[in-house]
């Protein structure tokens, strides 16, 4: 029995890389060449900043400066080599981080920690590699064409970046997601490494840009209203009726004293309207787009609730997705086939017959779809993609992320 324990942690020391006797600083030899041979193609892409450190941990094999390289690779690994990568927009007169990180904390002593009780590196690194498949397909990529030696510099230099981007995104995508990548102008619902849905988005203008982040998709809305944001009333609805008393009816717009269909019926004069033209500010009634099929959002959104009041939703404007170009929002994230969507989470994602959802939906009146199962929704910023069959694909960099993120070597 003795020998059987003593036989089952020889077995676990080996496969976690305890092999040989620690120096001071808790490296065993089997820990180094392990390290040394990550560092040598640099298999996570995370020395960045740190090439000068590397080339005295190659040339010295130096303890101490291993582990000052091992605990620099691994917040490399976990946080990205882009230097202040949360760039903040402006929205609705108001400054928010556009492209938001997921920051990982990385504990210098529990590195330290774990590589003196004799886990290998990949084991100490495994909690920071990114589980998105697109973080292996697009280092391969880089890799070989770099060996190649035919590329040019600006697109090595644009797989590179976006590979750093892939660190910031979210930890722990989950299995199954949905993904809008942003320059693609594409959406996909991915599960289990495979795309179940895929459709072209129309996503922000580069003065009102779709954020950079993520959350879970939590219900349906079925002939949704539409609120009118302050900012828009102010410097687009209250023009607009200024000019041609029968701009509302003709949008099918409603004023109320909040956003309540409900609430009482105001009118364009009682509300002094004028005095809300322009500028900037709290506007103290509301306008509301009744449901219909020219709604602005369309019959259908999908709501994954944020701060930046982002979500996906139906348009009455099928035209703008045979456009090569397709940012036009205000921010959110227009489906070119939102009925196949409604269908597709329906019937996988609520508890909801789907005969019972058309029928709600055919209704023209408001109704709710909660979501059942997790789905989280990722919006990304991915010049470059690799898709399922492998081709590199690359996108225009539409709001000039790439000029904006520096590279930290």
């Amino acid at each position: 029995m003795k020998i059987k324990i003593v036989l089952a942690a020889i077995s676990v020391m080996v496969l976690s890389g305890c092999v040989g006797t620690p120096d001071s600083e808790g490296w065993r030899s089997s820990q180094k060449n392990e390290f040394l041979k990550i560092l040598e193609t640099d298999k996570y892409m995370s020395i960045c900043n740190q090439q000068a450190l590397y080339k005295k941990v190659k040339e010295t094999e130096n303890s101490q400066l291993m582990s000052k390289l091992l605990v620099g690779y691994t917040k490399n690994l976990a946080n990205g080599c882009i230097i202040d990568p949360s760039l903040k927009v402006k929205r609705d007169n108001k400054i928010t981080v556009g492209f938001g990180t997921y920051p990982q904390k990385v504990s210098d002593s529990d590195i330290k920690m774990k590589l003196k009780a004799g886990q290998s590196i990949e084991h100490i690194l495994k909690p920071y590699v990114p589980d998105y498949r697109q973080f292996d397909a697009l280092i391969a990529h880089y890799n070989a064409l770099r060996k190649a030696g035919n590329t040019s510099p600006d697109l090595l230099h644009n797989i590179r970046l976006n590979i750093e981007r892939v660190k910031l995104l979210k930890p722990n995508l989950g299995d199954t997601y949905a993904l809008v990548n942003i320059p693609e102008y594409q959406i996909r619902v991915i599960e289990d490494d495979n795309t179940s849905v895929k459709m072209r988005v129309i996503v922000g203008t580069r003065k009102n840009r779709t954020p950079i982040f993520s959350e879970n998709l939590q219900y349906i809305t079925l002939n949704p209203a539409w609120n009118v944001p302050d900012s828009i009333a102010r410097n687009e609805i209250i023009p607009d009726t200024l000019k041609d008393p029968g701009y509302l009816k003709k949008h099918r717009l409603v004023i109320r004293k909040d956003y309540n269909l409900k609430s009482p019926a105001l009118s364009f004069d009682s509300v002094n309207a004028k005095a809300y033209k322009g500028g900037k500010g709290y506007v103290p009634f509301k306008f509301i787009e009744v449901p219909s099929d020219r709604n602005a959002l369309g019959r259908v959104k999908f709501i994954f609730p944020n701060h930046h009041s982002v979500y996906m939703h139906d348009t009455p404007g099928k035209h703008l997705f045979k456009r090569k170009k397709r940012s036009y929002s205000h921010g959110c994230v227009r489906l070119e086939k939102p009925k196949y969507m409604l269908e597709y989470i329906s019937k996988n994602y609520t508890a909801h017959e789907y005969e019972d959802v058309k029928e709600k939906y055919n209704s023209y009146k408001t109704h709710y779809l909660k979501i059942v199962k997790p789905l989280p929704v990722h919006t990304a910023y991915l010049t470059t993609y690799v898709d399922q069959s492998g081709k590199l694909l690359v996108f225009p960099d539409i709001y000039s992320y790439n000029k904006a993120h520096k590279l930290n070597f």
